[in-house]
């Protein structure tokens, strides 16, 4: 296996093992089952990301990847609330990269948004700083809801579903290195890190939009991810980046690995 391949394979069960941590947090009772070529990570609840399946097998052709959308999609039918198939493109052969936009489309598929997977040894990191921001750790639900809401903002969510997704974690005040970027006592960005399998995974990186380019996501992600590794004692980090956010990680020290997509039902 190629070091790409390996680092998308890395991506991948990185996803499987901190959303297990997440949607269980969310709600006990959560479908969290590893199927042939599909694990399903579902809170079924009103924020989106936390409902989520993902094709697991590596090398996938274009006859299995067409079986393995549809049955992907048949799960997402089932469940009351929407969500996302996050499909990693590197675990698939030429052919069924080819043919992904055809396959997808077939099983009732359409393509929400772009991302990538990125990892790297890149810590400790120094201490960060940012001229315009102080940062705070989440640690009450009135922190945890501005976490939630910044969310909502930059991925254009109701502002009740981000709430609904993080409203009296105990994990994200007490296990999720996550902190606010303050400009004076206004949240206007965030970020969390959290341990998973000897990495830290950086989860819900956000900027309210009327707050963008000003350097504030990457400030908040150095801080996470300095606060987690000075806790944890941890080298190597990995991330999905959204579109928006794949040229900010780079400079942070993390090398992109598979192309990623997300899918919703038509």
């Amino acid at each position: 296996m190629t070091s790409r391949a390996a680092a998308s394979v890395e991506s991948m069960e990185q996803l499987t093992t901190v959303w297990r941590t997440m949607v269980l947090d969310r709600d006990a009772d959560a479908d969290v089952r590893d199927l042939p070529g599909i694990a399903v990570r579902w809170a079924d609840c009103r924020f989106a990301f936390w409902n989520c399946v993902t094709l697991t097998e590596v090398g996938v052709g274009a006859a299995l990847l067409e079986q393995r959308l549809a049955e992907a999609a048949d799960i997402m039918r089932s469940k009351e609330h929407p969500g996302f198939l996050w499909l990693f493109e590197d675990l698939l052969d030429a052919g069924a990269r080819a043919g992904l936009t055809a396959a997808a489309e077939r099983a009732g598929l359409a393509h929400a948004f772009p991302g990538t997977g990125m990892a790297g040894d890149l810590l400790p990191l120094p201490e960060p700083a940012h001229p315009e921001l102080t940062f705070v750790r989440v640690r009450t639900d009135g922190q945890l809801r501005s976490y939630a809401d910044l969310n909502s903002r930059a991925y254009g969510f109701p502002l009740e579903d981000g709430r609904d997704g993080l409203a009296g974690s105990v994990l994200w005040k007490e296990k999720v290195h996550a902190y606010l970027g303050l400009r004076g006592d206004v949240p206007v960005t965030c970020a969390g890190a959290v341990e998973a399998d000897g990495r830290l995974f950086v989860v819900l990186v956000a900027t309210d939009p009327r707050w963008e380019r000003r350097g504030y996501g990457e400030a908040v992600t150095r801080k996470a991810l300095h606060e987690g590794a000075r806790a944890t004692g941890l080298t190597r980090a990995t991330l999905h980046a959204t579109a928006a956010g794949a040229p900010v990680y780079p400079r942070i020290g993390f090398e992109p690995n598979s192309p990623l997509h997300f899918y919703g039902l038509r």
